[in-house]
């Protein structure tokens, strides 16, 4: 497992602290930093030897820091988390027991708590069961809770697309489609997205993030296309979702199966 760091030493100690706090006896884990110049130096000082291992150098960005900490682990189930984003109590152990009692699953990914600068819950999404075809029009999977076995990774060329600023783990879904892996939804809470306003998603989804995701659906599809017909391919799924997510807030369970 790795994280990409820069600049975020306000957040990156949560970070650390919730993927080691797993207590995984396999996890390899590295923290990926461009040469942090806020509190992260210090961060990682703490944590180096208590299960992290830190690497700091220049690098090219978010994607080809990702590439370099994969780079530097080992294990056959894989993933990374953001330095602002957390992982939830017992998520490594649900995600190695369900790869564990299915081999017939490639990819997997969870529930989704939304939480402030100050680690504050102020929402939470409820995923419904997976659909592959909605995957060609949006991304729905929440990138801190998606893990994925080393052998889909490499079939489906080794590596995080560098050319990519925003929609990296989409490309990378995608790409795990197209080598024909196999999506489950785990019916739990496996990771914290957080919300801040120093967040790159923030920042560049009206512009950069746009283009892309753009881009994406053409090479997806094989042609340009519109909002309107977005709109149109990926509503039955969101009111699916909101489903979901009404029966979750009267108490009502509907997660389902993996």
């Amino acid at each position: 497992m790795t994280t990409p760091s820069f600049e975020q030493g306000e957040f990156l100690d949560a970070t650390i602290a919730s993927i080691v706090g797993q207590r995984h006896d396999r996890l390899d884990y590295v923290v990926q930093d461009a040469q942090s110049t806020d509190s992260t130096p210090d961060v990682l000082d703490r944590w180096t030897g208590r299960g992290v291992r830190a690497v700091v150098e220049k690098d090219g960005g978010q994607a080809n820091a990702i590439n370099r900490g994969f780079g530097r682990v080992e294990g056959e189930i894989m993933g990374w988390l953001n330095s602002d984003d957390l992982l939830l109590p017992g998520a490594l152990q649900t995600v190695a027991s369900v790869f564990a009692s299915r081999p017939d699953i490639d990819v997997v990914y969870g529930h989704r708590i939304i939480v402030d600068g100050a680690g504050d819950e102020i929402g939470r999404w409820i995923m419904p069961p997976h659909e592959s075809e909605v995957l060609s029009w949006a991304d729905y999977i929440p990138q801190e809770t998606m893990f994925w076995r080393r052998r889909v990774w490499d079939e489906a060329g080794g590596e995080i697309d560098e050319s990519f600023r925003f929609a990296v783990d989409w490309d990378l879904i995608l790409r795990f489609s197209d080598v024909g892996a196999t999506f489950a939804r785990i019916p739990r809470f496996l990771g914290a997205f957080r919300v801040h306003e120093q967040q790159k998603t923030s920042a560049q989804i009206a512009s950069t993030g746009e283009a892309e995701m753009m881009r994406l659906r053409e090479r997806t599809l094989g042609r340009p296309v519109d909002y309107p017909e977005i709109h149109r391919h990926v509503r039955p799924y969101l009111a699916t979702a909101s489903m979901y997510q009404a029966l979750w807030k009267l108490g009502l369970s509907l997660y389902g199966r993996v």
